[in-house]
């Protein structure tokens, strides 16, 4: 696994340098390899699809407008995840507003039936979108993005210390949430 991450981290390196260089097709492999996640992670915090297109592109706009202030010795993903949680937090702020998480939550339920898994998706989307964006960010990256405490440290820029913190705060209020739910 470090391996794999080891090679990806200088793929990426590759594709900022050439990119620097002037070879803008290398924008498309790097593009290629984050818009999906970039997309998920700003859906999860926004739960609006066209909130998280718009936070997506903006994202991909501001990294090669700032690509020059990359710094390699750091993991690329980790800077574009920073910028996508910082952009979706700044959206949340503009719409000041939450509303209901639609259908493109994917939590797998085995063995329930449609509508029942359909129901505790829309549950579990209401309980995330109850907490706070500092909250949210944390589980989405932990739950839906599968990072380890040190990378969501990395991405949020805290100390490990808070990400457990803040993790266990929202799995409390999440837990909370869903049994006054019924869940």
């Amino acid at each position: 696994m470090i391996e794999a991450h080891a090679a990806a981290d200088e793929q990426d390196r590759a594709l900022v340098t050439r990119f620097l260089e002037g070879h803008r097709d290398a924008a498309n492999g790097l593009v290629d390899r984050y818009h999906q996640r970039v997309f998920n992670v700003a859906l999860r915090m926004l739960d609006n699809v066209q909130d998280a297109e718009d936070v997506t592109q903006n994202v991909f706009l501001k990294a090669f407008l700032k690509l020059r202030t990359y710094d390699p010795r750091y993991r690329f993903f980790s800077w574009i995840y920073r910028m996508t949680v910082n952009e979706a937090l700044n959206s949340l702020k503009r719409r000041k507003r939450t509303v209901p998480l639609e259908d493109e939550l994917d939590v797998r339920a085995p063995g329930l039936a449609a509508d029942r898994a359909a129901e505790l998706q829309d549950r579990l989307g209401k309980a995330l979108m109850s907490l706070k964006p500092d909250d949210r960010a944390v589980v989405v990256l932990r739950h839906f993005v599968s990072f380890s405490y040190r990378e969501i440290a990395e991405v949020l820029e805290i100390p490990v210390k808070t990400v457990k913190s803040r993790l266990f705060t929202a799995r409390e209020r999440l837990s909370l949430t869903l049994r006054g739910q019924g869940a």
